[in-house]
């Protein structure tokens, strides 16, 4: 089946032209986003304020990266050219990874944030 699927000469998705804008705007974008997430975590998360919507938003943008990355892999499979399975795959994997991987360490700091909290709090009660 997959044979008969590469066999096939597919008409593109869109235009390298698109593909290369796609990739250079998109992964601009997806840039500025998670540096701006990653400041904010790093500022916030010492503190213990906006864990909700920190790690609401980081969980959004990893999701979004699968399913890009899930197009980019239907597009290399299905014999698209590399302008059109390049960008999505990029585009997808990156924040799929990354962000997945610092939601652990984001949740982890909220959890130390807490215990402070709580052992200032038993602090002051003594």
């Amino acid at each position: 089946m997959i044979e008969l699927l590469m066999d096939q000469d597919p008409t593109p998705w869109f235009s390298a032209q698109t593909g290369n804008l796609l990739g250079g705007w998109g992964g601009g974008a997806l840039g500025i986003i998670c540096g701006t997430l990653g400041a904010a975590c790093g500022a916030l998360a010492p503190s213990g304020t906006g864990r909700n919507f920190l790690l609401g938003s980081m969980t959004v943008i990893a999701s979004l990266g699968v399913c890009i990355l899930i197009a980019g892999l239907s597009a290399l499979s299905l014999g698209q050219p590399r302008a059109v399975w390049s960008p999505l795959i990029l585009l997808g994997a990156l924040p799929a990874i990354l962000v997945s991987l610092g939601i652990p360490v984001i949740r982890r700091r909220y959890a130390e944030a807490e215990i402070r909290r709580i052992d200032a709090e038993a602090l002051r009660r003594s």
